[in-house]
């Protein structure tokens, strides 16, 4: 069985996910990890291997992580705006990289980003939950083949306890995070709307509430697609009853769909709910689709190509909110 070595770039809490997937994967082992913090290093590897021996090497210089550990691939898991930084590094010493959402946080850098994963000729997967769940690859067939017509309008909402857990955190401070709730979890919902419209952003109308925070906690979104599809999102950063939604509107039907990870949906037509829709396969999780994809295996679910449409997308609306007018999406 062909093995792939990883390093795991930032151990907070959401890096536990990729360590026990990589433990529990078959074909790949993890050689190091990396964090500015050593306790956080060490949390990390007592939450994921239960024997101390296994723990791989922890590092809190990077150029030493790669000189001795030599890896394959990485996983990025930083604050977001240390993520370009930390991808180009990656690419640099010829890693396959697996960075999460959002890939960065500004358009330009997306554009460098993705000429450096075309130049290098390595994989690079952004983890988002949805693309890699067959109820979201249903619909975005469905809107390929206009099954129920035209896709016409968009709507949905995320609202999570978000404010009050991630006060004093990174998460708002502006310098790391690049953005609040919109920026974090709120990314999950409006890349699970651009992935499947498959079209550029042309213009973005939003209102943005801070709630006296330093980053958004909750924001409206209006959205025009250059194909025409109109989108009206909402993100709550200070909701204790936990949501997430999104409706696709047909010219003959419609489809509501969980827009956070894809675990379950509603199909319409115009005689109502369709009973069971042919959808097959399993979910599956975007580690397995970058490893799945560095062996030739599958094609990246989530691009760098995703990640430049979710910037547009990002700066247009910070841009809107700033000026109180709608903003078109800076291109490269």
């Amino acid at each position: 069985m062909p093995q792939l070595t990883c390093a795991i770039i930032g151990c907070g809490n959401y890096a536990t996910v990729h360590g026990q997937r990589a433990r529990d994967h078959g074909e790949i082992t993890v050689v190091a990890l990396c964090d500015v913090s050593p306790d956080a290093m060490d949390s990390f590897a007592s939450r994921v291997w239960d024997d101390a021996s296994q723990r791989p090497p922890c590092f809190t210089d990077r150029p030493t992580m790669y000189r001795e550990s030599g890896p394959d691939a990485v996983f990025v898991a930083t604050p977001h705006t240390l993520h370009f930084e930390h991808c180009m590094e990656a690419l640099e010493q010829g890693c396959h990289v697996y960075v999460e959402k959002p890939m960065v946080t500004s358009t330009e850098q997306a554009y460098r980003l993705k000429a450096k994963s075309e130049s290098s000729g390595k994989v690079l997967v952004v983890g988002y939950n949805t693309p890699c769940t067959p109820e979201f690859e249903y619909l975005r067939q469905q809107i390929r083949q206009q099954t129920f017509g035209r896709l016409e309008m968009i709507t949905g909402h995320l609202v999570q306890n978000w404010k009050v857990p991630t006060k004093g955190s990174w998460r708002q401070k502006p310098e790391l995070s690049g953005g609040g709730q919109a920026y974090d979890s709120g990314a999950h919902l409006l890349n699970s709307v651009c992935w499947a419209v498959e079209s550029n952003v042309e213009r973005v109308h939003a209102l943005l509430d801070n709630q006296d925070a330093a980053v958004d906690i909750n924001s409206a979104i209006n959205i025009r697609f250059a194909n025409g599809v109109l989108a009206s999102v909402i993100v709550g950063g200070n909701c204790l009853a936990e949501h997430g939604y999104l409706q696709f509107i047909f010219e003959r039907g419609r489809i509501a769909i969980d827009g956070w990870g894809g675990q379950w949906i509603e199909v319409y037509d115009h005689q109502g709910r369709v009973k069971y829709p042919p959808i097959t396969g399993e979910a599956y999780p975007p580690d397995h689709n970058f490893i799945d994809a560095i062996f030739g295996r599958a094609e990246p679910r989530t691009t760098a190509e995703n990640g430049i449409v979710q910037s547009q997308l990002m700066d247009a609306i910070y841009a809107s909110a700033a000026s109180g007018q709608a903003a078109q999406p800076k291109t490269e």
